[in-house]
C-alpha cells in the first residue's frame, strides 16, 4: 500500500537497531543528555551548590582557600619566637663528650650589637634579636646524665648539634664519638625536633684543606641528617646565619607532645609547709603545646604526678629586653604586679587515683538462712564431686572425664611450674654479673674490652662465677628455644596430666574460641578498662581543642602541690631540669599497656620474658618487667619467650594509661649502664589481649604403618595416654592424626594420621595456656649523685 502524502513512516516494533560505529572519541554533552533522556544522577545533586557557581566565583573560591592556609602557616610561623610571644627554645648538644658547648654558645651570644643576652638560673641563655625581631633560648644539659639530654629533647623546638673540627683533624669518624651516637639514636626514636649541625674550630685546619674537610663532615653529617645542611660557627656572622635559620626554617612537629601542654623551668622555687612533709614547687616558664588548665594533672619526670593549686601569669622579662629603654620606676611596677589566672576546684581536679581498690565482698551474696544449709547438705550427698585445678572455670572442667578419679588441685606455683620447663630453668630474676662489675660510669653505652677490668688481680674478684653459669643457662637456653621453639621434655618420674594441669588442647590455634574474661588474676581487679579506648579517644582529643586556661606562648608560674621535701632534696642532688608535661584525662591510671619492640644493634644477647627492664613511653619513665608476645593479627598471641635479636615482638606490662601516639625507648641495665636495647610505639591499651604460652610435646615413632603408627617417648605411662587421647597430633613435616589407643603401660600409644609417616619425623602435640604480666612497675628515679637508676 502506498503512502499517502505528508503521512511520515513510523518503524514497527521488530525494527532492526545496529551497532554504532566505535570511532574513539569521547561523546559528546548532547550526547549524553539524549541517552540519559533528563535522569540526574545523585552525585550531582549533591554537588548543586558548587556547580550554581561560575568560572570567576569558583576561582576566587579556590583562592580565598588558598589564602587562609597561608596566613595559617604564618601566624603559626610568627607565633614561634615573636617578640610578642614565646621564644624559640633550641637545645644545644654536641656529639663529642670532650666538646665543651661553651664557646659555642659564647659566639652565639655575640651574634650582633643590638643583641639583647639574658641568663637565668636554671642556665637558659635568651637571646633577643631586634633585626630579626626573633627570640631564642638556648640551654646545653649536662652532658654527664644522657637522660637529662633526651628529657630536654622532649620539650626542645630545635636542637643544635655541634661538630668540633679538633676532634676530625685525624680521623673524621671520631668527630661523633659513642656519646654522640647514642644520643642521635635515642633522639630519633623518641622523636627528634627541627635539627640544625654547625661546625665549630674550623680554623684549626689548614685553609687550602677546608673545603675538602667540609665536604667530608658533610658526608658524616648525611648519614644521620641526609636533609641537612652543614653549617660553620666561628664568627658572628656565622652565629647570625644560624639564628636566621633558626627561626625561619619550618618547624618538625613531634605530635605526641604538640598534642599536650608542656613547659621547661626557667625559675624554680619550692616552699615547704609550716607543718607537714610536704611543699609546694613554683615553676616558672614558657608554656607551649595546648592549653593548660589548673585542674589537670602534670608530671615531672622524675618525680611523678601532682595536681596544682593555681597558675600565675607574672612578669615577663623578655618584655623588658623589648623595651629597654622604658623607665625603670614603671618597670618597676609591672614585674611586682602578678595577675592570678586560676585556682583549683576540687570538684573538677583530677584525682591521683591510679588504681582501683577491689571489693573483696564483691558479688557475694547475703548471709544462707536454714533453709539454705539444709538444701546444699542434700546436694553435697547427690552431687558428684570433681578435683579440678586450681582457677579452672566449669567448661574447663568439663574436659576433665568423671571417672578420673587422680586428678589432683594444682597447687605448684607459677613459678615452680616456670622451672618445670627445662630451657626455662635460667632465673628470671637473677642479678647479672654485670651488675656487680665495679665500673663506675653510668651512661647507656654498649659493653666494651675496656670497660672490663684488665687487671689479673682484680678481674677474678670483679667475676661472679654463680652469674657467670646463670647467664650460660640463659644463652644456651634462647638457642634452645631458637631451635626448638617451645618443644618441652615430659617429665619422667611425674605424671604429665600433672604438669600441665593448666594447659588446654586446641583444635586451631588461630580459630578456637578463647574467653578474654576467663581466669583473670588478682591484679585485674586493681586496673581501669575502656569499654571503647577508640571513642575515649576522640572525646578526649576533642575536649582538649576546646579547653580553657592559660594559652600557649604565656609566661606562667605553676603552683604544684604536695610534693615531698624528702623527695624534691633528693632531686635538687641529681641537678637534672625541671619539665612540666600536662596529662590527659585518664593517664594517671593503671592499666595494661602493650607496645611494638624492635631490637636495635647495641646489644646483641637474648632477652628473657618477665627481666627487668627500663621503659620510657612518651614523657613516662618507669621499671617493669614486661612478658614478649608475637605481633600478629588475629584474637590469641603466642607468647615469646625470648626477645631474640634481630626481631619484633610486643611487650605487655602493667602501667599507666597513654593515649598514643607515644614512641617507646627499652633499656637495659648491663655493667652498671643503660644499653637502648629496642624501640618501638605504644600499640594499645588493652587487658584483653590473649597472650597463649605454647607447651610441645614431642614423640617419636617405633612403628611406622600405611596409615598408624606406634609412638613412643611422648609419655611415659599409660594414664597420660588417655588423658590427653582428646588432643589433635602432628608433625613436623606437616601431617595431622589422633591417639587411637594407648599400648602396654610405659606411654606408648597407637595414633592414627592423614598420611603415612616417615621414620625421620617427629609427633607433636600442641598445649597452651594463657599467660598475664607480673605487677611490678615502679617509678624511675634518676639520681646522678650516686650514678644509679634508683626507684
Amino acid at each position: 500500500m502506498a503512502l499517502e502524502k505528508n503521512e511520515a513512516h513510523r518503524p514497527g516494533p521488530f525494527k532492526q537497531s545496529n551497532k554504532t560505529h566505535k570511532h574513539g572519541r569521547h561523546r559528546s554533552k548532547g550526547s549524553i543528555s539524549l541517552a540519559t533522556k533528563g535522569k540526574v544522577s545523585l552525585k550531582s545533586l549533591s554537588k548543586k551548590n558548587k556547580r550554581d557557581l561560575n568560572r570567576d566565583q569558583r576561582r576566587h573560591q579556590s583562592l580565598q582557600i588558598r589564602q587562609n592556609k597561608r596566613e595559617e602557616v604564618l601566624n603559626k610561623k610568627r607565633a614561634l619566637g615573636g617578640l610578642e610571644f614565646a621564644p624559640i627554645f633550641v637545645s644545644v648538644i654536641p656529639l663529642n663528650r670532650e666538646f665543651d658547648p661553651t664557646s659555642a654558645l659564647a659566639v652565639l651570644s655575640q651574634c650582633g650589637e643590638d643583641a639583647i643576652v639574658r641568663h637565668t638560673s636554671t642556665g637558659i641563655t635568651h637571646i633577643c634579636v631586634p633585626r630579626f625581631k626573633k627570640k631564642f633560648s638556648l640551654i646545653s644539659p649536662a652532658k654527664d646524665n644522657e637522660l637529662d639530654v633526651l628529657d630536654t629533647l622532649k620539650v626542645a623546638d630545635t636542637v643544635l648539634f655541634l661538630l668540633s673540627a679538633v676532634y676530625g683533624a685525624d680521623d673524621i669518624e671520631h668527630m661523633v664519638d659513642n656519646f654522640g651516637k647514642r644520643i642521635l639514636s635515642s633522639s630519633f626514636a623518641q622523636g627528634l625536633p627541627t635539627p640544625v649541625v654547625a661546625l665549630t674550630d674550623l680554623e684549626s685546619i689548614a685553609p687550602k684543606k677546608r673545603n675538602e674537610f667540609k665536604q667530608n663532615v658533610q658526608k658524616l653529617v648525611a648519614q644521620w641528617l641526609p636533609d641537612e645542611k652543614l653549617m660553620v660557627l666561628d664568627k658572628s656572622a656565622d652565629a647570625i646565619n644560624i639564628l636566621r635559620k633558626i627561626g625561619d626554617q619550618k618547624k618538625k612537629p613531634v605530635l605526641y607532645r604538640d598534642r599536650r601542654p608542656y613547659l621547661y623551668g626557667e625559675e624554680v622555687e619550692y616552699i615547704p609547709d609550716k607543718e607537714g612533709p610536704m611543699g609546694t614547687l613554683k615553676v616558672t616558664g614558657y608554656l607551649k603545646g595546648s592549653p593548660l588548665s589548673v585542674d589537670q594533672l602534670v608530671h615531672i619526670p622524675g618525680l611523678g604526678e601532682f595536681q596544682m593549686t593555681q597558675i600565675d601569669a607574672p612578669f615577663d622579662p623578655s618584655k623588658a629586653d623589648k623595651n629597654r629603654n622604658r623607665d625603670s620606676n614603671s618597670m618597676e611596677d609591672d614585674s611586682s604586679m602578678i595577675k592570678v589566672l586560676g585556682r583549683c576546684d576540687p570538684a573538677k581536679q583530677e584525682s591521683l587515683d591510679s588504681e582501683n581498690i577491689p571489693d573483696p565482698m564483691d558479688a557475694e551474696q547475703t548471709w544462707p538462712t536454714n533453709d539454705d544449709f539444709e538444701m546444699a547438705e542434700k546436694e553435697k550427698l547427690l552431687k558428684k564431686i570433681k578435683k579440678v585445678p586450681k582457677g579452672w572455670s566449669d567448661y574447663q572442667a568439663a574436659w576433665i572425664p568423671d571417672d578420673d578419679a587422680d586428678f589432683q588441685e594444682d597447687e605448684v606455683s607459677e613459678s615452680e611450674e616456670e622451672s618445670g620447663d627445662e630451657f626455662m630453668d635460667a632465673a628470671s630474676e637473677e642479678k647479672s654479673y654485670y651488675s656487680d662489675a665495679e665500673d663506675k660510669e653510668k651512661d647507656f653505652d654498649t659493653v666494651t674490652e675496656s670497660d672490663v677490668g684488665v687487671k689479673d688481680d682484680k678481674y677474678d674478684q670483679q667475676m661472679d662465677l654463680d652469674a657467670e653459669k646463670k647467664d650460660l643457662a640463659n644463652i644456651k637456653a634462647a638457642k634452645s628455644d631458637r631451635m626448638f621453639p617451645d618443644e618441652i621434655d615430659t617429665p619422667v618420674d611425674s605424671s604429665a596430666k600433672d604438669r600441665f594441669q593448666k594447659y588446654r588442647g586446641l583444635e586451631s590455634f588461630r580459630t578456637s574460641p578463647w574467653d578474654p574474661k576467663e581466669n583473670l588474676p588478682s591484679d585485674y581487679a586493681r586496673i581501669f578498662q575502656f569499654q571503647n579506648f577508640d571513642r575515649t579517644k576522640k572525646r578526649v582529643l576533642k575536649e582538649e581543642e576546646n579547653k580553657d586556661g592559660a594559652m600557649p606562648g604565656w609566661y606562667i608560674t605553676v603552683h604544684v602541690k604536695s610534693l615531698s621535701q624528702l623527695m624534691w632534696s633528693t632531686f635538687q642532688e641529681t641537678k637534672s631540669p625541671v619539665i612540666l608535661m600536662g596529662q590527659f584525662p585518664h593517664e594517671q591510671k593503671m592499666s595494661v599497656l602493650n607496645v611494638v619492640l624492635k631490637r636495635t644493634a647495641n646489644y646483641d644477647a637474648p632477652i628473657k620474658s618477665k627481666d627487668r627492664l627500663i621503659f620510657q613511653c612518651g614523657y613516662r619513665r618507669f621499671i617493669t618487667n614486661p612478658v614478649f608476645s608475637q605481633h600478629t593479627n588475629g584474637q590469641k598471641h603466642k607468647f615469646e619467650r625470648f626477645f631474640q635479636p634481630n626481631s619484633t615482638a610486643v611487650a605487655t606490662f602493667y602501667a599507666p594509661i597513654q593515649f598514643p601516639p607515644a614512641p617507646i625507648l627499652c633499656f637495659k641495665e648491663v655493667l652498671g649502664t643503660l644499653v637502648l636495647v629496642a624501640t618501638g610505639s605504644l600499640l594499645s591499651c588493652n587487658p584483653d589481649r590473649l597472650i597463649i604460652k605454647r607447651a610441645v610435646l614431642s614423640g617419636h615413632p617405633l612403628k611406622i604403618y600405611k596409615r598408624s603408627a606406634v609412638v613412643r617417648f611422648m609419655f611415659f605411662n599409660r594414664e597420660d595416654v588417655l588423658y590427653f587421647k582428646p588432643c589433635k597430633l602432628t608433625t613436623k613435616m606437616g601431617r595431622t592424626g589422633h591417639i587411637k589407643e594407648a599400648l602396654g603401660t610405659h606411654g606408648h600409644m597407637k595414633c592414627v594420621f592423614d598420611g603415612q609417616l616417615k621414620s625421620q619425623d617427629t609427633v607433636l602435640l600442641n598445649l597452651y595456656k594463657r599467660v598475664f604480666p607480673k605487677w611490678t612497675y615502679e617509678n624511675l628515679i634518676v639520681s646522678c649523685a650516686n650514678n644509679e637508676m634508683e626507684t
